[in-house]
């Protein structure tokens, strides 16, 4: 009986020891998987929770308080060195203040002279007075960052509060290493973060070590962070000045756009800090100023999405390329980001094969100027780095670009929009950039003030309307639900970067440049390749994109009703089948009719051929357009429009890019018309290790070429000069 009983009680025992033998497994691949990579993103989360059998935003809130778990621990030893470190101090000090109480002579024994001070008194004295300089200088700095005046407090005053970290302290704003992200704005804010992709945290303030990648990266942790601090104040400065003065500052009547506003560089340069130094030999200046209204909750929350990488790339997607914190100088004072200065490296893109990629690394600076009142500020490190080792200025050379003071001053109004004043100057080199393009970015109208506003109030507007449309619009063609909403938008939304990154060559995805790879190719047409490997929302296989940029006597407006009109596919389209497409189903993303998500449908051309579907984004605002499209499965748009997952529904994008011409500046620029860029991304090949051969490239080719012909033709405007 004693055995019966140990063998039964041993079978109950043993669903027990499955489940904790389960668990150890789970959680030694979790933590397998956080010390390879603490930041998984969403295809590694899809794994890991594929593997464990557990859903994606367990293995997201997992990583989130593993995370916090670390960096408590982190927080809790430096607290422990800090206190050990103050006691030896402390004890340091008292002995030092005893022996200057009554000094003794080290050779008699008898008390010293007021002249006869030891060799290690005078460097204690000599230390102790350049510290009191450079306490002097910080706390001056502090002065000018608070707006109000810093107190001196004695040593006596702060022995006490030693053992005990500051992070609210004038002096971290000095001292750097300072991370963490202040808790997030609800509403509108959340929307912000759910709609673009973005990650939120409502941490605190924790201490984490600075990060810096690459040798120059690394050079530029050696530089004082209160240089760093001294530059954003007077960047802000000068921001600051220059949205809030006009006359003789800025003035209006340039040539092509009479009420467009343009800097008056003469006044600018007897007025202006020169923070950053003088204009480089070689370099052409830009600068803008724009103004307007912006549907929002209030300030702080256009604050928090300016201060968040992802949310700020997401936000402004067609024109970041990619972008990346390098270092957390500060997080702000007070829980807020009042005081917020952060080290960046961006990546901005015009979408055209014939720009270059702008490659930045800039200080960002967050300010509170009044209540409801905020100022966001970008400078170029160039001349910091100037200063540093040779691998740090190796890679400030090769910036072909460099951002002056530029950013936004934001004041909130009593009727639920945010008034934003932009300000954007730059210093670039034109020699890279094709002569099409050189009037438009002069003028401002590609990475200027008046891009950036008119692309910050559609976005806004889009999260608006998404915000109020509990129920179904009546115009929709097919009822969707708000979950179904979701997955389709985050899914055009994907569509969209991927065109974006086909377009540009940024780093952020990785395409081989073909140079030569056959003399069919035109010179101003880009073609790359990539092997897609096993990549979650990608057909396997060689992929090639191709692109090109052509002037079009066509007004920009007139061009994009063109193209995203679903009964003139056709004229165009090839995969049209040569009749009109059928609007299945379309979400709203703005007040006008060509901000919007749509699904389309192509007639079948036999009884026997199932009708084929297209998911296309259109977006149009005062600086551009853009018309992105891209065929999908049936089934899993069926999946998707049921508020299903959308990562893995496979789709290479296609489509067009509309920005209207600039001024002329020179007799043989044409004018009145539109910069049309075509980009196709094709699946050449199902094997990924397959080679690429000359014919699939001359096929990309000749659709784009067919495609450009096409367009002109429908527009009647295929004469020699376009």
């Amino acid at each position: 009986r004693p055995k019966l009983f140990t063998s039964t009680f041993s079978l109950r025992l043993f669903p027990l020891v499955l489940s904790c033998m389960g668990s150890f497994v789970v959680l030694s691949a979790s933590c397998r998987l956080f010390k390879e990579c603490p930041h998984p993103d969403e295809k590694q989360r899809a794994e890991l929770s594929k593997r464990l059998s557990l859903d994606a935003r367990q293995v997201k809130f997992w990583f989130q308080n593993r995370r916090t778990q670390m960096k408590t621990q982190l927080e809790r030893h430096e607290n422990a060195l800090l206190k050990q470190e103050n006691e030896k101090l402390r004890t340091e000090n008292l002995t030092i203040r005893e022996a200057m109480r009554t000094p003794m002579c080290g050779g008699c024994g008898s008390p010293a002279m007021l002249g006869e001070v030891s060799l290690e008194e005078q460097h204690l004295r000599i230390e102790n007075a350049r510290l009191k300089d450079e306490l002097n200088r910080v706390c001056t700095l502090a002065t000018k960052f608070l707006g109000k005046p810093v107190s001196l407090l004695s040593p006596l005053q702060l022995q006490p509060h030693l053992s005990m970290p500051l992070p609210n302290s004038s002096l971290e704003l000095a001292v750097g290493g300072i991370g963490g992200i202040g808790s997030m704005q609800p509403s509108m804010h959340g929307m912000m973060s759910e709609y673009a992709g973005g990650a939120s945290s409502s941490m605190g303030t924790v201490i984490t070590p600075a990060r810096a990648t690459g040798p120059a990266l690394a050079s530029m942790v050696d530089i004082d962070r209160s240089v760093f601090l001294e530059l954003a104040i007077s960047a802000m400065d000068e921001l600051v000045k220059m949205a809030q003065t006009d006359d003789p500052l800025w003035v209006t009547g340039s040539p092509g756009f009479p009420d467009k506003e343009s800097l008056n560089f003469e006044e600018y340069l007897h007025s202006s800090q020169h923070c950053i130094g003088m204009k480089p030999v070689g370099f052409v200046s830009e600068a803008s100023r724009e103004s307007g209204l912006v549907i929002i909750d209030n300030s702080v929350a256009l604050v928090e999405t300016l201060m968040d990488e992802r949310r700020w790339s997401d936000m402004f997607s067609c024109m970041i390329a990619k972008a990346t914190i390098l270092e957390e100088v500060s997080n702000g004072i007070g829980g807020s980001r009042n005081g917020a200065l952060l080290l960046m490296k961006a990546e901005l893109q015009v979408l055209s094969p014939l720009v270059p990629i702008r490659e930045v690394i800039f200080l960002r600076f967050c300010k509170q100027l009044a209540e409801g009142a905020w100022a966001v500020v970008d400078v170029s490190i160039d001349g910091l780095l100037s200063n540093q080792n040779s691998a740090a200025t190796s890679a400030g050379s090769n910036l072909k670009c460099r951002r002056l003071p530029s950013g936004c001053v934001m004041q909130d109004t009593p009727n639920g929009y945010c008034k934003v004043t932009w300000v954007e100057h730059t210093e670039y080199d034109e020699a890279s950039v094709h002569q099409f393009y050189r009037p438009l970015l002069r003028s401002g109208l590609a990475f200027g003030a008046s891009r950036w506003l008119a692309t910050l109030q559609r976005q806004c507007e889009c999260l608006a309307i998404l915000m109020s449309s509990a129920t179904v619009s009546p115009n929709e063609p097919t009822a969707i639900s708000q979950e179904g909403k979701r997955s389709m938008l985050k899914l055009a939304r994907r569509m969209t970067e991927n065109f974006c990154a086909g377009v540009s060559a940024s780093s952020a995805r990785e395409w081989s440049k073909l140079d030569g790879a056959t003399g069919s190719i035109a010179e101003d047409v880009r073609v790359m390749a990539r092997k897609s490997v096993s990549e979650p929302g990608e057909p396997p296989g060689v992929v090639l994109s191709a692109a090109t940029s052509v002037w079009v006597p066509i007004a920009p407006e007139k061009l994009f009703d063109f193209l995203r009109d679903e009964q003139l596919r056709a004229e165009w389209d090839i995969l049209s089948n040569g009749g009109p497409m059928q609007e299945m189903a379309r979400i709203a993303k703005g007040h006008q009719n060509g901000n919007s998500v749509s699904l389309l449908r192509a007639s079948a051309m036999s009884a026997n051929q199932s009708s084929m579907l297209i998911l296309q984004e259109t977006c149009t605002d005062a600086s551009g357009s853009i018309v992105v499209y891209a065929p999908v499965d049936i089934p899993a748009m069926q999946l998707v429009m049921n508020g299903g997952d959308s990562t893995y529904v496979a789709l290479l994008p296609s489509g067009f890019a509309i920005l209207p011409d600039g001024p002329s500046i020179g007799s043989e620029h044409k004018t009145g018309g539109s910069l049309l860029t075509v980009a196709f991304q094709i699946l050449v090949n199902s094997q990924p290790t397959a080679k690429l051969t000359v014919e699939s490239v001359e096929t990309v080719n000749n659709l784009i070429s067919c495609t450009i012909k096409k367009i002109k033709t429908a527009l009647q405007c295929a004469t020699p000069e376009c």
